[in-house]
């Protein structure tokens, strides 16, 4: 009788343990957000293609 508890008891920390960890880890999606970054290319914008970056 003293295993059965002891696995019951076990069983159920573990279960509580799960429901907190989802409870704090389980919605974590990033808000989205657009967002833009000035670039400058090597060579230019449009320069006709021959400008290689080798």
């Amino acid at each position: 009788m003293g295993r059965i508890f002891k696995l019951v008891v076990i069983l159920l920390v573990l279960g509580a343990i799960g429901i907190i960890g989802y409870a704090y880890l389980g919605d974590m999606k990033p808000d989205a957000k657009e967002q833009r970054i000035d670039v400058t290319l090597p060579g230019g914008i449009g320069g006709g293609g021959d400008a290689g970056g080798n």
